[in-house]
């Protein structure tokens, strides 16, 4: 090969490089970043009905966390990125989620009035909370579909128990915007069906919140955290470890 041939080789070969390692980067684990992330949501001096209206009145005033990132690897999802409004009142925690999407996966007939079974082979968005800061462990999951299907579950990594006969007496609401690509996804969850002690200004609940998204096996899904968990080999949803931190606001 003359040495013309040889350098155009290296060029091209250095292109192909330099295009396939921002790729290859992408696919590399994440690491947990300690502290980790933290959401303060308002405090609302009532109650009031749930909807699905990121516009309407009761969403007007919350704190908002964005779910986009891949939860075990340095890799993000800029079209699926979802927004999370959240406040309390004295009573509840009121949570909406905002999930952009690119096809559904979805069970159909959708099943209502009691939990769904492996709500989670589909997609799904999903809430962690718990305020046991000694056991980490022990803490709830809500998950919501885009259908309205939804499951409660009372978490116990050490007894590797999820609780699925456990009700938190919550309320749900979903909803598709088949014309705008977007999903909705709205919960209310009693204080109480977390922590058996008073909320008040400034307590702090360990917390995550994920989104699952697409059709296929897992390794074809995509897994996306609030607070990324960067295990390997493992559900990248229950690593309480690595969950970050939900702060009760103050009230006005």
């Amino acid at each position: 090969m003359s040495l013309k041939r040889v350098r155009v080789a290296a060029v091209i070969a250095g292109i192909l490089l330099m295009i396939t390692m921002p790729r290859l980067t992408a696919q590399q684990p994440c690491q947990v970043v300690f502290p980790t992330d933290s959401l303060s949501i308002p405090y609302m001096r009532s109650d009031t009905e749930l909807n699905t209206d990121p516009h309407s009145r009761i969403w007007a005033k919350t704190a908002s966390a964005w779910v986009s990132k891949d939860c075990t690897r340095t890799l993000g999802y800029p079209d699926l990125k979802t927004e999370v409004k959240g406040f309390w009142t004295d009573l509840h925690l009121y949570l909406l989620f905002i999930c952009p999407y690119r096809t559904l996966n979805l069970f159909l007939p959708s099943q209502s009035g009691r939990d769904r079974d492996k709500l989670w082979d589909k997609d799904v968005v999903e809430m962690f909370l718990g305020d046991d800061w000694k056991n980490i462990r022990h803490y709830r999951e809500f998950e919501i579909a885009p259908t309205g299907d939804w499951v409660d579950l009372a978490i116990d990594l050490n007894k590797e128990s999820y609780g699925q006969t456990w009700n938190s007496g919550w309320q749900t609401q979903a909803r598709i915007d088949e014309k705008a690509h977007l999903w909705y996804a709205a919960a209310k969850i009693p204080l109480k069906s977390v922590s058996s002690s008073a909320v008040k200004p400034g307590t702090r609940w360990r917390m995550n919140l994920y989104r699952i998204d697409g059709a296929g096996p897992d390794t074809q899904r995509r897994f996306l955290c609030w607070q990324p968990t960067c295990v390997v080999n493992h559900d990248p949803n229950h690593v309480p470890e690595a969950f970050g931190t939900l702060v009760f606001a103050g009230k006005p």
